[in-house]
């Protein structure tokens, strides 16, 4: 039995505090790095296992909640399919587990996917989150609050007078779709939410009719700020062959296109979505195979139901038939895990960390939730800054490619190979996708900070291959003595934050110090200056953030 909170009218200090939110919204952009969570699909796909109600997988979305809530995210992106029936009472349920969200201060903006895909869910969907709209978030409607009998730890009750605003510059591409496909700014980056499936008024809705929205929102967001890209359906995912434009990758090749050129061209790293349930990294090309590409991001599950990979892909199954080459290359999987993400925006750097706990099940589904809280395991870090670059590095190749200058600072690799053997699950070898990016340098050390991602050999681990990297460095800031004793040189931030020895965070290895040029027969752990080329290098097998600096000073960091 299901019952409802009575309605409430929104009196004269609703208004009030409506108002006052927006204007604290608007106001509250910083330089500080901040974060957003992102969870996908959270659909209860078997019968209630008195833990997950009306087809929402509440008892997953609760543990997943709190650890947005407690890793400080200041708003959360659902990729779609929130229910799996996609009724009045489905969505009303997922929206009434939100309330831990609102009542920490966090906004939530959803994405509908296929199985919310009715005009019927479309006008719910706007009813039970109208922060879609103008980014004033616990604004759900107080007879649309559910209570089941279920063992879901506490039945959510609403934090009356508590709106906050989240967000500014809330723009759709028409008024049938306003809330659906929509765009809005926090601080430094815009996010575009892209809604595919039918209006409330049943009219026919395409990703290529908002086509020149999207490009007007890309094109107008301010500069040096990011983009982030969300739908439901991928460009070309691994179980689904339908997709953002129609039933498989090779459906509407013009569409496509200018989709991708249009992120290529505005610099969107990243378009992330659902539908797939599993962990998939891939980059996507247009359909002639040349320069415009985006890194595709298909978010694990959040639900009862898991999908593995077709073998052969759907790349190869679809596309090279279609246009006489593969359009995909891929990057990482990972799957059968309950998966949630944290983006961390950092100036002009974005950090993705994806965390999951195995489901228990090889594909099909679970008939009840495992234990998640206290179970997490950081599975992949990776990013990029909108000031680095991207390299592709194949399997047995060397990452002496890998080489990217800012101010007077130039970081490159020297040696070191791609030693991976991994193969996706449809027999596609990984290929690394290495990110760089810069941080201008501080008083207290002598280079520019750069940034290494996508270096890891395994998922789930921040081992890397071995390989030497080197930085220059400006011989005003340091010492004859300093360099001679061993005490500056390349260096990563250790658990305090400050700047020590690279070769400490290395796994293994020999610590050693050489006072001149790095040599090829260098072993793991030898570190060294070269004062002719004012560049300092170490052999390492860990990636992250690196500076040349005198080891370990106090409040250097």
């Amino acid at each position: 039995m299901m019952k409802k909170f009575s309605p409430v009218r929104k009196s004269f200090p609703f208004v009030m505090a409506l108002a006052l939110a927006i204007l604290l919204g608007v106001a509250s952009a910083s330089a500080k790095p901040w974060s957003f969570g992102i969870i996908s699909d959270t659909q209860w796909t078997v019968a209630d296992d008195g833990k997950n109600p009306n087809s929402v997988a509440v008892d997953i979305i609760n543990q997943v909640n709190q650890e947005f809530i407690n890793k400080g995210v200041k708003f959360v992106i659902a990729v779609g399919d929130l229910t799996d029936n996609g009724s009045k009472l489905a969505l009303d349920t997922r929206a009434t587990y939100l309330q831990a969200l609102y009542n920490a201060g966090i906004g939530f903006y959803p994405l509908r996917g296929n199985h919310e895909s009715s005009g019927l869910a479309a006008a719910e969907f706007a009813q039970v989150f109208p922060q879609t709209q103008d980014g004033v978030n616990n604004q759900t409607p107080y007879d649309a609050l559910v209570t089941t009998p279920d063992d879901v730890k506490t039945n959510p009750v609403p934090n009356i007078n508590s709106l906050f605003n989240i967000g500014f510059n809330f723009s759709s591409p028409s008024n049938n779709l306003n809330g659906l496909s929509y765009a809005f700014d926090f601080n430094n980056a815009r996010l575009i939410l892209l809604d595919q499936f039918t209006p409330a008024d049943n009219s026919t809705n395409t990703i290529q009719s908002q086509q020149g929205w999207i490009n007007d929102m890309l094109a107008g967001r301010a500069a040096e700020s990011h983009a982030f890209v969300f739908g439901h359906k991928g460009i070309i995912t691994e179980d689904h062959a339908d997709n953002l434009f129609g039933s498989s990758p090779a459906a509407d090749p013009a569409g496509t296109d200018a989709f991708i050129t249009s992120l290529q061209d505005y610099d969107v790293h990243y378009y992330i979505g659902g539908h797939d349930h599993m962990h998939d990294r891939t980059l996507v090309s247009t359909t002639d195979g040349l320069w415009a590409r985006v890194t595709e991001i298909v978010t694990a599950s959040d639900s009862s139901k898991f999908y593995a990979p077709a073998n052969p892909s759907n790349d190869a199954k679809y596309n090279i038939p279609a246009f006489g080459h593969s359009r995909q290359i891929p990057i990482s999987q990972d799957l059968y895990q309950i998966g949630y993400y944290i983006v961390t925006v950092d100036g002009p750097r974005a950090t993705v960390d994806y965390y999951g706990v195995p489901s228990g099940q090889v594909g099909g589904s679970i008939p009840t939730t495992p234990t998640l809280t206290g179970s997490w395991q950081k599975r992949e870090t990776f990013g990029y800054s909108l000031n680095g670059r991207e390299f592709l590095v194949a399997q047995g190749k060397s990452y002496t490619n890998v080489r990217d200058s800012f101010n007077n600072t130039t970081a490159r690799i020297l040696g070191g190979i791609n030693g991976s053997t991994v193969m996706d699950a449809s027999g596609r070898p990984l290929v690394k996708a290495v990110d760089t990016g810069w941080t201008s340098k501080k008083s207290c050390i002598a280079s520019d900070v750069f940034t290494l991602w996508g270096m890891a050999s395994n998922m789930g681990s921040s081992k890397t291959d071995v390989y030497t990297l080197s930085m220059t460095y400006d011989p005003k800031r340091v010492t004859p003595v300093q360099v001679k004793r061993g005490l500056f040189g390349l260096a990563t931030r250790n658990d305090n934050g400050y700047w020590s020895n690279a070769v400490d965070n290395s796994f293994g290895g020999t610590k050693k110090f050489v006072l001149g040029p790095w040599k090829s027969s260098y072993k793991l752990g030898t570190y060294g200056v070269d004062q002719q080329t004012h560049a300092a290098w170490a052999v390492i097998n860990n990636a992250g953030d690196f500076a040349v600096a005198q080891f370990n000073i106090k409040d250097c960091k």
